[in-house]
């Protein structure tokens, strides 16, 4: 089986979907593998890391030719167009926000599957690129919280003084609010964590942080995501946090409902009521923001409070970020193609959970 590795198009996109080292795990377990030339380059891989792996460096047409076509953002129309019919394509495909892109995929007879729609059970977790890739966002969210804080994360005892240390705010206890907690832990920072499912207190407190209670409960969906608050439960939850978040001096957004737009935790009012020089990252830019003022793709400054709504903040980190997107597309390959020979069993719960297209069949 050929595996082919187009490089990445779209706009700010710097992971690639293998890395050298799996790559050579691939090549040692029977597949060949194609790799566009300069494909790794933006991600700090080399052409000669890929040849010296074991993969063949090709042109565009060629990767895109391949039996399976592994990609970390959803392809293009042009793109689209250059997968042969009954081809496999890997990547984040969008299927419930993206229908023009399924519809596409189904029309031209490529079997999809999208890195999101992995079930989350046990056995699929090496393949759960969402938590993979929400761990890498988690991490540089606190980066960014610390560069634009005027102040400093940890105390500092000088001959000038005591410094008292930042104060910071995780909204959502999930993959990538776990590790922001933990990172900024780890910087030094006297953190709080917040999660409408209480069965994550326990987490938060492993990880050094305090867990805020607002007395608002949610219970934990079969994906392990929250569930939707109703409308009350939501204005209650705005309201608690309104008096809480002024308390701090850097707030970190988590919160996300797959294929909805991401629910408002912090109202304008909050930001207004926050001290000149805080700062709010929001990573639930790309599904409209947990900020009511968060421009998504953009930082702004709201009378004295930084927001940043940056988006794709995997990419920011793209050796890492690749090297463990590559790991769990590995474990979907060795789970669909066995012995390097594609053995597509619709009857599991992987396979079928993560297919959204199947020849000319658009799921309902």
């Amino acid at each position: 089986m050929r595996i082919g590795v187009p490089k990445e198009t779209a706009s700010g996109e710097r992971r690639v979907a293998l890395v050298p080292e799996v790559a050579a795990r691939l090549v040692a377990a029977g597949f060949e593998v194609v790799v566009e030339r300069a494909a790794g380059e933006t991600a700090a891989f080399s052409d000669e890391l890929y040849a010296g792996a074991g993969a063949r460096l090709v042109d565009a047409a060629e990767a895109w030719s391949a039996d399976a076509v592994v990609k970390v953002q959803k392809p293009s129309v042009e793109e689209t167009a250059r997968l042969r019919e009954g081809a496999v394509l890997i990547a984040f495909l969008q299927p419930l926000t993206d229908r023009d892109t399924t519809e596409r995929l189904a029309q031209r007879g490529v079997v999809g599957f999208a890195m999101e729609s992995i079930p989350r059970i046990t056995r699929a977790q090496p393949m759960d690129a969402l938590s993979s890739q929400s761990t890498v966002a988690g991490y540089k969210a606190v980066l960014i919280a610390a560069d634009r804080l005027p102040r400093f994360f940890p105390m500092l005892m000088t001959a000038a003084g005591t410094v008292a240390p930042a104060k910071v705010l995780v909204l959502g206890a999930g993959v990538a609010g776990l590790q922001a907690i933990a990172t900024a832990h780890r910087l030094g920072a006297v953190v709080s964590g917040f999660d409408v499912r209480p069965v994550v207190k326990e987490q938060v407190e492993s990880l050094g942080a305090t867990f805020l209670e607002l007395g608002i409960r949610g219970e934990e969906t079969a994906g392990g995501y929250a569930r939707e608050l109703s409308p009350e439960e939501q204005q209650r939850q705005q309201a608690e946090l309104e008096e809480r978040i002024p308390d701090f001096d850097a707030v970190i957004t988590t919160a996300l409902v797959p294929g909805r737009p991401a629910p408002r935790l912090i109202p304008a009012s909050a930001v207004r009521s926050m001290r000149h020089g805080s700062v709010i990252v929001d990573l639930a830019a790309e599904a409209g923001g947990n900020c009511e003022l968060t421009e998504p793709g953009r930082e702004a400054v709201v009378e004295g409070v930084t927001l940043v709504g940056l988006l794709n903040l995997p990419s920011t980190m793209p050796a890492h970020a690749s090297q463990l997107y590559a790991r769990n597309v590995l474990a979907l390959l060795q789970h669909l193609a066995p012995d390097g020979e594609l053995r597509l069993d619709f009857g599991d719960e992987i396979t079928a959970g993560a297919c959204v297209t199947r020849r000319e069949e658009v799921p309902a």
